[in-house]
């Protein structure tokens, strides 16, 4: 069994890597080969897994959805040539031929069957109905959430908001659903239990299994436990996450966003406050360095500083990518500006506070989406300053966070989603 893995997006890929790995560890598991249509998939060649075709980074990183104007951007860099060969591509895949541009495409036996899998949106999706091939979805981008919770649907600012998806009544366009409907698609795997039972309503062979991004979020073995600080019942620590995003520069203008928040939040509460900053990979650490010290934090040691005395002292330490999950367990809430990573915290039963940002990516319209998907668990703020008013709030309200705690894990689902898919994905592909 030959098996084609499409993604589009640096999310995408990394949610699409763990199924594969998932897969590898099955018996008898596909020969794996994969086409990141959005950027060049390091993700992919760092786990060892072959590029079927050709790639290219383009201006938007992808964020064309939250920000319409880099679409301009990504056609002058080449997007519509680069589309037009990735189709070429799949299709020489499903058959084995072999262009000039597309060396790398492994030759199936006469009696080896080959499968597509689609990680994403509609674009990956379209691609995986063009190659002729069975193949199964797995739907990062869309939930019934944005739509309606258990209770109903959403309030939204203009009747004109989502006007199609509540007129056709899912989160997902009829075009959409007829794809995932098709009798070559074989599964489709949505983000979450509402979505699932949305699609089974029009005959989908839709599956919950949960959502992969919660998988690998275990804890390490102390290495930060080692030197964190226990807070006393008297004056008992907040430990606050801070999350800037992973893509620079957008990142670097989220983090000096997030400081001015910090310090107004230092300014105002009582108690020590202790802050981690999850530095994601790409990201250069000097330049959050630079902007601490611009904010007047004196550095301690390496990769941690403090600033303030007494009880409205605040240290902070810069967050290695391989503390990530050790930083989302310690926390005990968010302020962020990112997309991925606020979505796995919430899934951790936990808070966050989110504040909008320029973009590409953490836009006003992204943040507020945002709020939607995932309920209860976050609150938008508009500026830094108010983020001490949201957290003094939460504080506050013990029975508000017992509900977040439920909600969040109801959203999020269980770890294990990605073994669960890669089984019922190996049962699919065999399902003729």
């Amino acid at each position: 069994m030959r098996l084609l893995c499409l993604s589009n997006g640096h999310g995408e890929d990394v949610i699409a890597l763990r199924i594969l790995q998932a897969l590898r560890q099955q018996p008898n598991p596909p020969n794996i080969e994969a086409l990141p249509i959005v950027g060049v998939g390091h993700a992919y060649t760092q786990a060892g897994i072959s590029i079927a075709g050709a790639v290219k980074r383009m201006p938007s990183g992808g964020f064309i959805n939250t920000d319409r104007s880099q679409l301009a951007r990504d056609l002058q860099g080449g997007l519509l040539q680069l589309t037009l060969e990735q189709i070429r591509t799949v299709r020489e895949w499903s058959t084995g031929e072999q262009s000039n541009q597309s060396k790398s495409i492994s030759q199936p036996s006469k009696s080896e069957s080959s499968f597509i899998l689609a990680v994403g949106d509609i674009v990956p999706l379209v691609f995986a109905w063009l190659s002729g091939l069975p193949y199964a979805f797995i739907g990062t981008a869309r939930s019934e959430y944005y739509l309606r919770d258990e209770s109903g649907w959403l309030p939204r600012q203009s009747w004109w908001d989502d006007r199609l998806e509540r007129w056709t009544g899912c989160v997902y366009l009829p075009w959409e659903r007829w794809l995932m409907r098709h009798p070559r698609c074989k599964a489709v795997f949505p983000r979450d239990r509402i979505t699932a039972l949305s699609l089974k309503r029009y005959g989908i062979p839709a599956f919950d299994l949960g959502n992969p991004m919660m998988d690998g979020l275990d804890r390490g073995n102390g290495e930060w436990r080692d030197v964190e600080v226990k807070p006393s019942t008297a004056n008992p620590t907040l430990t606050l996450l801070l999350l800037p995003g992973s893509r620079p520069p957008e990142a670097y203008d989220n983090w000096e966003t997030l400081l001015q928040a910090a310090n107004g939040i230092l300014a105002q509460m009582q108690g020590s406050l202790r802050l981690l900053v999850a530095i994601a990979p790409g990201l250069d650490a000097a330049v959050f360095h630079q902007q601490l010290l611009a904010y007047r934090w004196q550095q301690t040691e390496t990769e941690a500083y403090a600033i303030g005395v007494g009880d409205r002292r605040a240290t902070l330490t810069l967050m290695r990518p391989n503390q990530f999950a050790e930083s989302l367990h310690v926390a005990d809430l968010a302020i962020a500006m990112a997309g991925t990573a606020t979505e796995q915290f919430v899934g951790l039963g936990k808070p966050a506070i989110l504040i909008p940002g320029k973009g590409p990516q953490f836009t006003p319209t992204f943040a507020e989406a945002q709020t939607r998907l995932l309920g209860a668990s976050v609150e938008l703020v508009t500026e830094p300053v108010q983020a001490f008013s949201a957290i003094r709030s939460l504080l506050a309200n013990p029975d508000r966070l017992h509900l977040i705690a439920e909600n969040g894990r109801r959203r999020l689902g269980e770890p294990g989603a990605a073994k669960r898919i890669a089984q019922c994905l190996l049962e699919r592909m065999g399902a003729g």
